[in-house]
């Protein structure tokens, strides 16, 4: 039984294009190898679903639906588990029917196995000769030999969140938790979940393994769905401090545990309620006021996130948050992926190629935690940007053994001594602000910041345009609150 609807992978999006493939119809021999390439997982993202009964429109769903005929779904069904019979080593993906915009739909869950990698016939009605398939920008394409030996040096290498924790037994799970998980993805079969028992629960899930006399939950599963995670799992948790002064004075100090969904949820409900605060300025040039803010949310909600997605729970170390009065660091070990460059690091263009924690991924892309694109961090740098705060600034050491993302207070929130030892007279800014234009004679005062080198938008550098504009030299050419264009005109 699927978590996922129809309507979520067609409609909703949050799972990434090139993990969905859309058949029209069941061609065996396509829709195989296909499965196969889920299965094999290459890049570790979790593997993929088919949707049977949508076209395919350059990667998209092509609309109207399609759908299939009712009457060919159990022939489907039939023939494809008689095809999983091919497989090396033998392989069963879920398979569920949905209805989608009044069509029914085929829905084929391919996760990655355990028993990877995997192998199927190029031909499955002539049962030729037998290759490993793998998933490639988006297509199914078969491996290449240096591929081959990329297939075989994964599996040798489980990551840690899909492996059995044999410290823990399966009621060690709490049953509510897990049913609690059902609504919030919004499963169609929550009546039906209600009533089944915790091991079905755990099975339909995919977090335990091992034989039925000797069955474990997998670290995912202890992860999500034990109360206490890290009674099995050391370091599985968040500490945050807030050190109000340098000294520790009046230091405050937090411990978030519980499931990792919790402890992200509980942080960040600190972070916002207790760190984070508002300021409205009023632009004289204009009549829409500015909001701004210390720390903009949306930016810690995704480098925590980041954090309890990428840490590694082997090391006994848990992620640490630090308040400081200039800043806020998000610490977890170990560093970057080896796969990011350390001219990308500089650049702040950071993709990973590779997930630490594929199964966390999903869990987290379900409940609408994480997009797990490699948007996070562009969209941290985004809003940093829209806030006029600078961007977020990674340290590591030379081996990559820890990360801390620190994001720097907004200028405006810096104590009046502070901002007092940088600050340049008002001629002086008066000069730089037209020396600016001459480069570029129309732009937005965030723009005009970022040019000056400022942190923020800093309330003189508000009132020196203000200024320039009564006199003459600029005028507004659009409003838009901090985005307002500017332009010289003399």
């Amino acid at each position: 039984m699927l978590f996922i609807s129809a309507e979520q992978l067609l409609s909703k999006r949050i799972i990434e294009e090139q993990r969905i493939e859309y058949k029209s119809g069941f061609n065996p021999t396509a829709i195989m190898h296909t499965i196969c390439a889920f299965a094999n997982d290459i890049e570790n993202v979790g593997g993929g679903y088919i949707v049977l009964g949508v076209e395919d429109d350059n990667g998209m769903p092509k609309y109207p639906i399609k759908g299939l005929n009712k009457t060919e779904i159990d022939k489907f069904q039939n023939e494809l588990l008689g095809f999983c019979n091919q497989f090396e080593p033998r392989y069963i993906p879920e398979v569920q029917v949905d209805e989608f915009m009044g069509k029914t739909l085929l829905l084929i869950w391919c996760p990655a196995g355990y028993g990877r990698p995997y192998k199927i016939s190029d031909d499955v009605f002539k049962k030729s000769g037998k290759f490993y398939y793998i998933r490639k920008l988006g297509r199914t394409i078969k491996a290449k030999s240096e591929e081959e030996k990329m297939l075989f040096d994964i599996s040798s290498s489980i990551p840690f969140d899909d492996r059995a924790n044999l410290l823990a037994s399966i009621n060690d799970l709490d049953i509510n938790l897990i049913r609690q998980y059902y609504k919030n993805v919004r499963s169609k079969n929550i009546t039906l979940i209600e009533s089944l028992p915790l091991l079905d629960l755990c099975e339909d899930l995919k977090i335990v393994s091992g034989p039925s006399e000797n069955m474990h939950p997998l670290n995912i599963g202890v992860l999500m769905f034990a109360t206490n995670p890290e009674q099995f799992i050391k370091g599985a948790r968040i500490e945050l401090v807030n050190m109000p002064e340098q000294t520790g004075k009046n230091m405050n100090e937090r411990i978030f545990s519980g499931p990792i969904d919790f402890q992200l949820r509980s942080a960040l409900s600190y972070l916002k309620n207790s760190v984070i605060e508002e300021k409205v300025i009023k632009l004289d040039y204009d009549e829409e006021a500015v909001r701004i803010y210390n720390y903009p949310y949306p930016a810690l909600e995704e480098l925590l996130t980041n954090a309890v997605y990428h840490k590694s729970y082997e090391i006994n170390e848990p992620i640490t948050v630090t308040v400081t009065k200039r800043y806020i660091e998000i610490t977890s070990i170990p560093g970057f992926d080896v796969s990011i460059s350390d001219d990308d690091i500089k650049n702040l263009n950071i993709k990973s190629k590779r997930y630490r924690n594929r199964r966390i991924g999903d869990f987290f892309k379900e409940l609408r935690l994480s997009e797990g694109r490699n948007t996070g961090i562009p969209n941290a740098l985004m809003s940093l940007d829209q806030n006029g705060s600078r961007p977020v600034e990674f340290l590591m050491d030379e081996q990559r053994n820890y990360l801390t993302a620190r994001i720097y207070i907004n200028d405006e929130f810096v104590e009046e001594e502070i901002v007092k030892q940088t600050r340049l007279s008002r001629s002086a800014i008066r000069k730089n602000v037209l020396d600016a234009f001459k480069i570029d004679d129309e732009m937005s005062i965030n723009s005009l910041a970022t040019s000056l080198n400022y942190k923020g938008i800093s309330k003189t550098l508000s009132a020196v345009v203000d200024e320039l504009i009564c006199d003459g030299y600029f005028v507004r050419t659009k409003k838009s609150g901090a985005n307002a264009k500017i332009k010289r005109i003399k």
